[in-house]
């Protein structure tokens, strides 16, 4: 059996380590390959280019190195009948939560306003607000989503989750369908977008969203750049209908440095960076889900192309 590596940075060395420690059987190669293409039985990719993946005739399954598979779908020539495995794993999760956590607390404790304060030397306390009276709502309720709202449940924050479709977890008011979200967003202090991008979650941060929010709400971006529209943002921060927004994810990669996004005192940037998968852990999800399929078991995490995730 054979894998192949591509990754958007160069960890392909630290994924074949990880591999060759956990499945020495497995026979490793990194991108570019220059050996015979039916060899390969298995991908595990990060941004292959379009119509790569085509010529590997005896793949049996793709492994998206991130929990997005966006950048595999918007693929015309992705492999027909060869499922696409979503990356689910501990440190990625605990990495994400992490985040989420941080950027809440940071809009909780109005860090922007104390890092403004700083700037021009000011000495001002602001009245704070008890975490009971605000409500985190994530939109997207996978396994990240959910994740990140349970670890957020010590601190006291009412908790609230929208997804497409019904669900019941203790702790969180969920919501769900079109109806549900106007009722989610309408008590939304703090909101979190966790979901995958679809053509339906498209722009799914705009102006429309965020004027159903409460007055002063903070926005934190984490799932892809493609669900904001930067312009309503920048009118809802610039007329005070947003308090404050955290953005990990960008429509343009790096944000170029003339974008307006960078000199905004209302918005925190990091560099899509709010979690990533640690080959040392991920491999094992990895390899896991290679010995379910040679045993004849169905694979876990399989992505359903028609819905998106």
């Amino acid at each position: 059996m054979a894998l192949l590596i591509k990754t958007d940075i160069d960890r392909g060395t630290a994924w074949a380590e990880a591999l060759a420690g956990a499945y020495p059987e497995l026979d490793v190669h990194t991108w570019p390959y220059e050996g015979d293409p039916a060899a390969i039985h298995y991908a595990l990719v990060w941004q292959p280019p379009e119509g790569e993946l085509k010529g590997y005739p005896n793949l049996k399954a793709i492994f998206s190195i991130g929990a997005g598979i966006d950048h595999l779908a918007s693929d015309p020539d992705l492999p027909e009948g060869v499922p696409v495995v979503r990356m689910v794993e501990p440190g990625l999760t605990a990495g994400m939560s992490e985040y989420v956590a941080y950027a809440v607390l940071g809009h909780h404790r109005f860090m922007l306003d104390y890092a403004r304060q700083r700037a021009e030397k000011l000495w001002r306390e602001i009245p704070q607000i008890a975490a009971g009276a605000r409500q985190v709502g994530m939109l997207g309720m996978g396994v990240l989503g959910r994740d990140a709202l349970e670890k957020l449940m010590p601190f006291g924050f009412k908790l609230a989750g929208w997804s497409r479709t019904p669900k019941s977890i203790t702790g969180i008011s969920c919501y769900h369908g079109e109806e549900g979200l106007r009722e989610f967003l309408a008590e939304t202090d703090i909101l979190v977008c966790l979901l995958p991008l679809t053509p339906e979650t498209e722009g799914i941060l705009c102006r429309e969203t965020f004027d159903q929010l409460p007055e002063g709400a903070a926005v934190v971006s984490v799932g892809r750049g493609g669900h904001l529209v930067e312009d309503d943002l920048l009118a809802a921060l610039d007329s005070g209908r947003l308090s404050g927004a955290t953005l990990d994810v960008f429509r343009k990669e790096p944000l170029p440095k003339k974008h307006p996004f960078w000199a905004h005192p209302r918005i925190f940037i990091t560099p899509h960076i709010a979690s990533m998968t640690l080959p040392e852990s991920a491999c094992q999800a990895v390899v896991a889900n290679i010995h379910r399929l040679e045993a004849g078991e169905p694979l876990r995490h399989v992505v359903d192309m028609e819905r998106g995730y």
